[in-house]
């Protein structure tokens, strides 16, 4: 071995074990933080509201886990050295014994939390939504254009549902600003398009009293679009955290899915240890310094207090921020992916990432036998470069599901696997939908 690759090999070695340690202390850091914010929040929460809000610090049995309605273990599951060491035992024991007065609860569930925005985009759900009953998803439909064809061939085709299904801190403009406007004139024709924003997502309702598990999701999807537009059939298309959510509905309903096409799917294989959940934690939330999304993805997934921070600063004041960013870049208008990283409350993106992205983790091996069973066409499009959704997602796929269709897109990543060939892309998706029209 040459003296140069001797000397570049402990480099690299000496760089890792660095990172590593340094990572682990500021970790550490970062753990006690959460202990501080813990007891913080929970004060500035009765002294705003009059209860403080729950929280997963303490909660050793955190819900009931049985198929979809489970409540992710990673909530309670996860390690913080201080907390285990005894620091929010006193905090709690003094503020129960100064728990006084009656708090209306009814009036709590249907307002917004003092650290969530309170502007009119945010809450205008509010104002169509009285009870639970009466809560239903924002989805913005394009109609088909058959009308207007009257007396061609394709006019007397049938009408094809297609419902959409956005990711992780997104919205239904994720796919009318790709898809829709790149759909062939066949599609636009005899097509009927639902792009819907999930609970607690964009135009949604953002009910603070729920747990967005799995079935909270597709449960408001069954009822804002399936019920409610009276769907005999329809095909399901997904990215990311939405894969998750379009393959329990497909499963719940294998007999009128025509197709389920996955983009950047984040199914990763079950550990098979009983720790599902959080072996997918793990691996979609590492805690690294470096890189800088990483860093930051696993603040927001490990620490609830210092993410509900980082909400307040950011999403509660997210007019400001657009003013400056207005200023900065001058433009009059900020592109879609920008304003949809605030259209949501810490409620609903931190529940939502733990009971649907990492509690369904034990459940995808289910739902892929019934859509076996049942014959529903799947397929999954992935890019080569998804550094949040490995490729190795859609591979354990097509080893459940031996029929599927995987494509991999070359130098591709989780969202420039559509971004970067929008209208190549809405070809391979008018393919799919051409293929499955014979299922029914």
């Amino acid at each position: 071995m040459s003296p140069g690759t001797f000397s570049g090999k402990w480099a690299r070695k000496f760089a890792t074990n660095f990172h590593t340690c340094l990572s682990f202390i500021v970790f550490l850091w970062l753990d006690f933080v959460e202990v501080i914010l813990c007891v913080i929040f929970r004060y500035l929460d009765k002294f705003f509201e009059g209860k403080a809000s729950a929280c997963q610090c303490l909660r050793s049995n955190y819900g009931i886990r049985n198929e979809e309605n489970e409540v992710s273990e990673t909530l309670h599951g996860r390690k913080n050295i201080f907390r285990e060491m005894g620091f929010l035992r006193f905090p709690r024991k003094w503020d129960d014994s100064k728990k006084t007065g009656i708090v209306d609860h009814e009036v709590m569930k249907n307002s917004h939390r003092w650290s969530d925005c309170g502007c009119e985009s945010c809450v205008s759900w509010m104002n169509n939504c009285v009870q639970d009953d009466e809560q239903k998803l924002h989805v913005q439909i394009k109609e088909p254009l058959q009308e207007g064809i009257e007396g061609s061939r394709e006019s007397t085709a049938a009408i094809e549902n297609v419902i959409f299904l956005h990711g992780f801190l997104s919205s239904s403009s994720f796919w009318t600003e790709t898809v829709f406007p790149n759909l062939s004139d066949h599609q636009r024709n005899n097509y009927r398009l639902f792009a819907v924003d999930l609970l607690g997502f964009g135009r949604s309702p953002k009910p603070r009293d729920k747990l967005y598990t799995l079935r909270d999701h597709f449960e408001m999807i069954e009822k804002s679009v399936i019920s409610q537009f009276d769907l005999k059939s329809f095909h399901l298309v997904a990215h990311s955290m939405g894969c998750i959510i379009a393959l329990a509905l497909a499963a719940k309903h294998p007999s009128i899915v025509r197709s389920i096409t996955l983009v950047a799917p984040p199914c990763f294989p079950d550990s098979r240890d009983g720790a599902a959940s959080l072996a997918v934690l793990k691996r979609v939330a590492e805690k690294r310094l470096w890189p800088l999304p990483t860093f930051g993805t696993a603040i927001m997934s490990w620490y609830e207090h210092l993410g509900r921070c980082l909400c307040f600063f950011i999403c509660r004041h997210h007019r400001t921020w657009e003013k400056i960013l207005k200023l900065l870049t001058q433009r009059r208008e900020l592109h879609f992916l920008i304003m949809d990283l605030t259209k949501h409350t810490h409620q609903s993106a931190w529940h939502s990432m733990h009971n649907v992205i990492c509690g369904a983790a034990g459940h995808i091996d289910g739902y892929l036998e019934r859509l076996v069973k049942s014959g529903v066409k799947v397929c999954a499009i992935h890019g080569d470069r998804d550094q949040t959704a490995p490729v190795e997602c859609s591979h354990y796929i097509k080893t459940k599901v031996p029929d599927a269709d995987i494509n991999i897109i070359s130098k591709a990543g989780h969202k420039t696997v559509i971004f970067r060939r929008t209208k190549e892309f809405t070809r391979s998706l008018e393919r799919v939908w051409a293929s499955s029209a014979e299922r029914l």
